[in-house]
């Protein structure tokens, strides 16, 4: 009954994080969000905070504060203010007030440059620098045509620096991606190397998924989904799901949640990984292909789209599309 009841709590409480995702620029009262996760008004707050470590209020106004700053960096073109008030803040004195707070920057010094300095003591961080720059140099677009079947673009990449083990040659296809239901189950914290966690992760969404007849590949298609900026929100509190597609008229309970990936525009990056090679894949998809491609990622979500069992792999790597939204420059 004990462990009932706290996959309860979680998925009650996993339901006002999904809420606040898709109305974060909207009004976000303790009444609407204590009737989402189905807690009386006087508890929730309470139950929120033990459960998450933030208090409601922190964590909507961080929410909407770290969205901004990745919009500030990816939407040069938009103003501070029209920004502010996309992400929910009522103008742009409270807007400039929290984000300072947060950042210990103002959003234009942010936009400047600054979004490159450490969070905590804001020093240089040129390892990263240099990596980013490097990256940028090593991988050029070998070749670039619109697919006569599918009219989609797609570019192929070149790593000029073959010394560079884990920088492999990469595929992007700009397409449309249908709407997707998913099954999910969540982790919030360090996920970075952590082959051991997903596992854990993906496990339990199978024990859950298989018994109710959801595991029909090839149609059952695999994902991680990432909520937040690696470089921008804090490791502790990183938001994954590691995920499953459903019907949509699939009823969940416990642990697992319910979520959908809105249909749309999408740059989709294929590669071969080990567990070690992630990080360097998603930083030349960032890093080597957006620059050269006319793009910049859009608002959403980005997630991995797995495409077979590493198991069955000759080298045991795991063909993977990194996918994120996209509009144009």
């Amino acid at each position: 009954m004990k462990k009932f009841q706290n996959e309860e709590y979680i998925a009650r409480i996993n339901r006002v994080i999904d809420y606040i995702n898709s109305h974060i620029t909207e009004e976000l009262t303790l009444d609407i969000l204590a009737e989402v996760a189905c807690f009386s008004r006087y508890h929730f707050h309470r139950i929120f905070h033990a459960m998450i470590g933030e208090t409601l209020n922190q964590f909507i106004q961080r929410i909407r504060v770290e969205k901004a700053a990745a919009q500030l960096v990816n939407n040069p073109k938009i103003s501070i203010t029209e920004i502010a008030l996309d992400c929910g803040f009522s103008g742009s004195a409270a807007f400039a007030r929290a984000f300072k707070d947060a950042f210990q920057m103002s959003a234009s010094e942010w936009r400047a440059g600054g979004y490159r300095l450490d969070r905590k003591n804001r020093k240089k961080e040129s390892n990263n620098s240099q990596t980013i720059d490097k990256i940028r140099k090593e991988i050029e677009i070998s070749s670039s045509y619109v697919d006569n079947v599918t009219h989609n673009q797609i570019w192929r990449m070149k790593v000029k620096n073959k010394k560079v083990e884990t920088k492999k040659d990469f595929q992007v296809e700009v397409k449309e991606l249908p709407e997707m239901h998913l099954a999910y189950v969540r982790h919030i914290g360090p996920y970075k190397g952590d082959a051991a966690l997903f596992e854990n992760l993906f496990n339990k969404l199978m024990t859950w998924a298989g018994p109710r007849n959801l595991l029909r590949f090839p149609e059952t298609k695999m994902m991680a989904m990432y909520h937040d900026n690696p470089e921008i929100t804090d490791e502790s509190k990183l938001r994954t799901d590691a995920c499953i597609t459903i019907p949509p008229d699939t009823k969940v309970d416990g642990e697992i949640g319910k979520s959908k990936i809105d249909a749309g525009k999408y740059a989709v990056a294929r590669f071969e990984l080990s567990n070690d090679e992630y990080e360097e894949a998603w930083n030349a998809f960032f890093g080597g292909w957006f620059p050269q491609s006319g793009y910049q990622p859009d608002d959403g979500a980005c997630f991995e789209l797995y495409q077979n069992d590493p198991k069955e792999h000759p080298e045991n790597k795991c063909i993977v599309d990194i996918c994120v939204p996209v509009k144009p420059l």
